[in-house]
């Protein structure tokens, strides 16, 4: 028996059946290589999904966070505060394009972000209705729950959830859903179920995660300012994802042009280690009362530590342009593999910087997902010792999310290790889901 047959065996009777994991047992990693339990090398293009966007055990992260170690790893921010979580306040405050003052608060996980972001909201403008969109992911809270727009595997037998949280659609070109169907889509609800001055927010992603890597179409979000400042609405740019330089920007919402009124960041922030913040206008992030917002371990010293030393790798080794690069480069892999003959089976190839995703269908006519084709693909690859993840509300998108550090030798590599394993599967594929 493997070590990892083994490791299955004693988690199958030990963890919570509703814990989905995989077969890669982690031992050691390094930028963009993982190493299992038996010995098994990876190419990593999940990132611990778009969390180690500065690689694995990244030096500086490294150094930084044994560094503090040194000094203290906890005293409760509310209790006796450090240096470390002002000074990261201090810079995201910069760097958030809100186009006003800024305040910060830090927490540990992206749905404890997406939760004050709405609590702060909700201080503020007196209101409690919330407006997410179809295909969003917010969190595994119940708040988060109620704002995702996906039911498997996040809401199903989880309910029920917190009232006043409203979908409207969110565009999606490929499949035929346009931008100003989106918005009549949004004027409907306001007709029918929710007056927009009950709305306290927006909360919405520039580039959709687990929604299967749906890009925000600029006039989208540029109408959602607009309907937000008519309103009074809150718009909370839900970076969790997207940000931390992972679409070739810090934030996702640069590439429209459009200033949200609060930020909420996780994942990719404090490169591995548990950290989340929300970051807004001051006026808003004033409007809790004190004591209102935080919790024992938010801001953890080390996550903080890490975090600071990822704003300094992501300004040092500029990866916000090397995000772009990464991104042309699997792009233009992509695209090339799906203009040959025989690979009809991709319908699709979308999203900014190193945040790409390609779509599987059964016929580019009909655009019908192909679930189980993708599922081969994940399977296919991690046996040739490539981590992929797959999304979607339809389950038939593939994600790629490297480290933004990846070597390129590496990522050639893991494209190659892609490539073959797209033909492996497609050559499995049924008579009947041929083009």
């Amino acid at each position: 028996m493997t070590v990892s047959a083994d490791l299955q065996s004693r988690q199958k009777a030990a963890v919570a059946g509703g814990v989905g994991t995989r077969g890669i047992f982690a031992h050691k990693a390094l930028n963009a290589e993982l190493w299992d339990v038996d010995g098994r090398r990876f190419v990593d293009f999940a990132a611990g999904i778009a969390v180690n966007n500065t690689g694995h055990r990244h030096p500086a992260v490294m150094r930084a966070v044994a560094e503090q170690a040194e000094h203290f790893t906890h005293t409760c921010f509310h209790v006796a505060p450090y240096e470390g979580y002002v000074r990261l306040a201090e810079r995201l405050n910069a760097m958030a394009p809100t186009g006003a003052e800024n305040r910060t608060m830090l927490v540990t996980t992206g749905a404890e972000a997406v939760e004050n972001a709405v609590k702060i909201a909700r201080a503020h403008t007196g209101r409690a209705g919330v407006i997410a969109f179809s295909g969003a992911f917010h969190g595994r809270t119940m708040l988060g729950m109620a704002l995702t727009g996906k039911v498997m595997p996040y809401k199903k037998n989880f309910g029920p959830f917190p009232a006043d949280i409203y979908h409207a659609p969110f565009p999606n070109p490929y499949l035929g859903f346009s931008t100003e169907e989106a918005i009549d889509g949004l004027e409907r609800l306001f007709a029918a179920d929710v007056d927009p001055e009950r709305i306290a927010a927006f909360i919405v992603e520039p580039v959709q995660g687990e929604g299967g890597f749906n890009v925000a179409p600029k006039e989208f979000l540029v109408h959602l300012r607009a309907v937000a400042d008519k309103y009074g609405i809150v718009l909370i740019a839900d970076e969790i994802q997207a940000g931390m330089a992972r679409t070739g920007r810090m934030f996702g919402f640069e590439h429209a042009g459009v200033k949200p009124d609060m930020i909420t960041m996780a994942k990719g922030l404090a490169g591995g280690f548990p950290l989340s913040a929300v970051t807004g206008k001051a006026e808003i992030m004033n409007a809790a009362h004190p004591g209102g917002l935080g919790g024992t371990y938010a801001g953890n010293p080390l996550s903080v530590a890490a975090a600071n030393a990822v704003l300094d790798v992501i300004d040092d080794e500029k990866l916000c342009e090397r995000a772009a690069e990464v991104g042309r480069r699997i792009t233009e892999r992509l695209s090339a593999i799906a203009s040959r003959q025989g690979m009809e089976h991709i319908g699709d190839v979308r999203g900014p910087g190193a945040m790409v995703a390609f779509e599987l269908v059964e016929d580019r006519q009909t655009k019908t997902a192909a679930p189980a084709l993708t599922a081969r693909i994940v399977a296919e690859a991690e046996a040739r010792g490539l981590i992929l993840l797959s999304c979607g509300t339809r389950f038939n998108v593939i994600r790629l999310l490297p480290p933004l550090t990846i070597e390129w030798e590496v990522l050639e590599e893991g494209l190659t290790i892609l490539e073959a394993s797209i033909e492996a599967a497609f050559s499995d594929a049924p008579a009947s889901a041929a083009a």
